[in-house]
């Protein structure tokens, strides 16, 4: 191996599978970069749950040049909320102890199958449920970018870990945006599939808001990990319709040729609260970007300003993180006290519990109206155009899940990220760039929001943007030592 670890752990993952599968480099050398690299980085930047030192190098060594599989010898870490066979599941909370689970989750034995090479698991608020990763039971993830500043939720541990160097990708999942909110956070792309395209088995059927994805530094990279991932497994209750060829292929063909592409660009949030003048300036610029490049861009006032939107979302989303703690219960043969919670899980908890099944499925209901409304409003257009966020990565503390006014953080966890939640809403794809930097070098993100199941289509305008404007050379100054 004649790379430092440092450089290796920025390569794109073909690149590294493909050193791999010549003889250029052992599955082992990579897997002992990553984890050398974890070691030198967790005490700064604390983006892991578990570090799997002695299966990694089992599994690393168990990978020969010639190996064909796409990813063979790849370090990849896992979001502790998905079951990955040996290690502790926690979903970053006190209360679901130390549970490990005897079996992978379905997205986790793809990668697995693919020839990733799983090194760890990583860090997210308690059950997944604020913008920021600031778990009682673990501590804060510090983002590489600012360490005072977070690196976003609840994906925030895989995030981290793949901006600093530590592994060259990362599984996270979006139930609010909690994809695309770390990585506009720390510089990555980050999409939220289709609703349905990526089973949950063996644990779930289907969730109304959630998908599962990963945290990647490319769209190339995004688009062939997306290939791997899609498609049903035995029992699941629905999924998306097949694409017509590989995401990938789409991708890498860029948008239809001779067909500019119409576009819709709105910063108008879906929630009341400020929107900071950069975050406005990035989606501007990257309207100009798009109209640069041939493409039709119209500003639009959206259908999805709703006052009640926060309430029907908290009415489904509430009971979705619930039943991950009702499960915890199961485990631990009891029912959660106040203790075991921190204050904000313990409020959708008890909220959660005071919303009786007609009014949970009333709530999903009209979200499913409120959803038709906007995804029918939205077909005039191939895609559309927001800021990904609505301020910058917030410091530590700013929305705090100890808060002594639990929905009151809450409420700000949505000013912070108010474009995102909707796309979980509507089902539709959405994909967070990493397009700019703000003056202090913090990253600044857009996303776009594709047409419902075309994720080919969203993904090749998302390349056809990052050619025209290069990202993912960018590291932290804390990624270079």
């Amino acid at each position: 191996m004649t790379d430092a670890p440092t450089e290796l752990m920025f390569r794109p993952v073909t690149e590294l599978a493909a050193r791999v599968r010549s003889g250029e480099l052992t599955a082992r050398e990579l897997v002992d970069a990553s984890l050398e690299r974890i070691e030198a980085l967790q005490p700064t930047v604390n983006a892991f749950v578990d570090v799997d030192h002695e299966g990694a190098r089992s599994a690393a060594d168990a990978i020969a040049p010639g190996d064909e599989r796409p990813f063979a010898g790849v370090p990849i870490a896992i979001k502790n909320n998905r079951a990955v066979r040996g290690l502790r599941l926690t979903f970053g909370a006190d209360f679901a102890g130390d549970f490990t689970p005897d079996y992978d989750h379905n997205v986790v034995r793809r990668l697995r199958d693919a020839g990733f090479v799983v090194v760890g698991t990583t860090t997210l608020p308690e059950w997944g449920i604020l913008p920021v990763s600031e778990a009682r039971r673990f501590g804060p993830t510090r983002n590489p970018w600012d360490l005072g500043r977070t690196p976003g939720g609840s994906s925030g541990g895989s995030a981290a870990a793949v901006a600093a160097g530590m592994v060259p990708i990362a599984h996270g999942n979006d139930g609010g945006g909690s994809t695309r909110i770390p990585a506009a956070c720390c510089g990555l792309v980050g999409l939220k599939p289709q609703r349905g395209r990526i089973s949950l088995a063996p644990e779930a059927g289907e969730l109304f808001l959630v998908q599962d994805g990963v945290l990647t530094r490319t769209v190339e990279e995004t688009a062939l990990v997306l290939d791997l991932l899609a498609g049903p497994e035995p029992g699941d209750a629905s999924w998306a319709p097949p694409p017509a060829e590989p995401f990938a292929t789409t991708a890498a063909r860029g948008p239809d040729e001779g067909r500019p592409q119409r576009i819709a660009v709105s910063t108008a949030t879906a929630l009341d609260g400020d929107l900071d003048p950069v975050c406005a300036r990035a989606a501007h610029d990257a309207a100009e970007l798009l109209a640069a490049l041939g493409h039709e861009v119209e500003e639009v006032d959206p259908p999805w300003s709703d006052p009640g939107l926060l309430h029907l979302f908290t009415a489904a989303f509430g009971p979705a993180v619930s039943v991950q703690i009702a499960f915890a219960a199961m485990l631990a043969g009891r029912e959660p006290a106040e203790a075991d919670m921190e204050p904000v899980s313990w409020a959708i908890w008890q909220t959660s519990k005071g919303i009786d099944s007609v009014a949970a499925m009333l709530a999903t209901l009209q979200l499913q109206g409120l959803a038709r409304a906007i995804v029918t409003w939205g077909a005039g257009y191939d895609a559309i155009l927001t800021p990904a966020l609505a301020e910058a990565p917030v410091t530590h503390g700013t929305i705090d899940p100890l808060s002594a006014d639990p929905m009151g953080a809450f409420a700000r966890s949505g000013r912070f990220t108010p474009y995102t939640a909707i796309c979980n809403v509507t089902g539709s794809p959405a994909i967070s760039l990493p397009l700019y930097a703000r003056e202090d070098g913090l990253p600044l993100g857009v996303q776009l929001i594709g047409r419902p199941a075309q994720e080919g289509a969203l993904l090749a305008l998302a390349a056809q943007v990052q050619a025209a404007h290069p990202w993912a050379d960018r590291r932290p100054e804390l990624a270079l030592a």
